[in-house]
């Protein structure tokens, strides 16, 4: 009996259409981070559990595809001591995990090669990452990141140039309605209880997704103290334009030391943004903005759009203790990442793609004549070798059909070789928008095309 064909939840398959889109996103996402000076980098979709563990956050482990060992490992998970100790028992049984992002592959890369890398060091990578989080529109368990990093500086330049770099994208892409969030963690850790500070970020990141009250409601269950979450109250409350939200966030945490830091930053950050020519009111600070990861340390960003149930379309932010635990020792980092899967929905949401090319062949050649096969394939030679995409009906039908074809596949030219034409040497050249056809010897046929399409040979 005949599999029934079905995909893993949380799995896509893209079409030819939506291939042709995300490659236009794509080239323009590559374009800008290559003006900015970053250069491409792959890593594997494999990396040992170690290179993973620990650098994510209790939530986020949790969502690792971790792989299993090869070779017998039932010993090991049958064994009485660890049969029901799940945390025990995975190291036993997976040495090794699918990439949860692309940042923590990149820090390692980097330890591994640091003598040979030129610091300050301008990343781009483009990979899909792996989570095993429940499916919903916008949350897939495979989905592409785009991420563009620096690592080797503390200047609080290269945040202002990821502000810009963000700006940019989307202006090109023709977003509408975007906002680039933005916070310091030092402003959380300002009002959180020092040995809870990983915790608090990742109740707070959850804001957005189930309310202040629930959020409120798992502080109180993870022991936060009252001053702590009154605190909280109070940042929520703060409204205003970033002038005046920083003036609110003086008057509150400016006599802290993690809180006047962390001002101090934010205000040397939108300076420098302004001058690279962001314009004023694209970046709104939040002071509640957490980012969930809990390698972040200094400034957070996240893009969002107003109006759409999408979600944020990206996110990133500063890194400082990351490199340390690959023996990279003070190389800090920033780095935004656009999850490419949101954008692609949203684009489509906004009806953004109607500049893409939905076509690969430029022509058709039919094939009704089988006296004139030798000279068909002699064309197709002859139109490829001059850099036109040209593919051949592969069987003798009739031309109603090949024609059926080149319509199906938004072909823009089909070229006729009838039982006349050969007879001519000459070909019928059929623009299939107009349906205009007319009859050209080689010479004139090629020179059309080459107007038509823009080939220069």
């Amino acid at each position: 009996m005949a599999l029934l064909p079905s995909l893993v939840k949380g799995m896509r398959d893209y079409s030819t259409l939506q291939v042709y889109r995300r490659n236009y996103m794509l080239s323009i996402i590559q374009s800008i981070y290559a003006s900015y000076g970053f250069e491409p980098l792959e890593t594997p979709a494999l990396e040992n559990r170690t290179t993973l563990t620990g650098k994510y956050g209790q939530e986020g482990e949790q969502l690792m595809f971790n792989v299993l060992k090869s070779g017998n490992f039932l010993e090991a998970a049958t064994s009485p001591t660890n049969a029901t100790d799940y945390k025990k028992l995975k190291p036993l049984i997976s040495d090794k995990g699918l990439r949860y992002d692309l940042t923590v592959p990149l820090m390692r890369h980097i330890a591994m090669g640091q003598h040979q890398i030129c610091f300050p060091f301008r990343r781009y990578q483009i990979q899909p990452v792996w989570r095993a989080d429940r499916p919903q529109r916008g949350r897939y368990r495979e989905f592409l990141q785009c991420d563009a990093d620096i690592v080797g500086s503390n200047a609080l330049l290269c945040e202002a140039e990821m502000l810009k770099l963000i700006y940019d994208i989307c202006t090109k892409l023709q977003l509408r309605d975007f906002r680039i969030k933005i916070n310091h963690r030092g402003i959380l850790s300002a009002i959180a209880e020092p040995e809870k500070e990983k915790t608090f970020c990742t109740i707070v990141d959850k804001l957005e997704k189930i309310g202040f009250e629930k959020v409120i409601t798992a502080l109180q269950a993870a022991d936060f103290n009252s001053q702590t979450i009154a605190s909280l109250a109070l940042l929520q409350k703060f409204k205003g334009n970033n002038s005046e939200l920083l003036t609110q966030l003086q008057a509150t945490i400016g006599h802290t030391d993690s809180g006047s830091k962390a001002i101090e930053a934010l205000t040397t950050i939108l300076t420098q943004a302004d001058g690279l020519g962001l314009p004023n009111g694209t970046c709104c600070i939040e002071p509640t903005l957490a980012r969930g990861l809990a390698y972040y340390t200094g400034l957070v960003m996240e893009l969002t759009v107003e109006n759409t149930s999408i979600g944020s379309l990206g996110g990133g932010g500063r890194y400082e203790n990351l490199g340390d635990l690959f023996g990279a020792t003070g190389l800090a980092g920033v780095g935004f990442s656009f999850g490419i899967d949101r954008l692609y929905d949203l684009m489509e949401e906004q009806n953004l793609f109607n500049p893409v090319t939905t076509y690969t062949t430029d022509v058709l050649l039919t094939n009704i004549e089988a006296k004139a096969e030798r000279q068909l394939l002699h064309l197709l030679s002859q139109l490829r070798l001059h850099g036109f995409k040209t593919e051949i009906y592969p069987e003798r039908a009739k031309i109603k059909k090949q024609l059926s074809y080149a319509h199906k596949k938004n072909i823009p030219f089909v070229i006729i070789l009838g039982e006349t034409e050969y007879a001519m040497n000459h070909y019928t050249l059929k623009n299939m928008q107009t349906g205009v056809q007319s009859s050209y010897s080689w010479s004139e046929l090629f020179d059309l095309l080459s107007t038509a399409l823009g080939v220069r040979c």
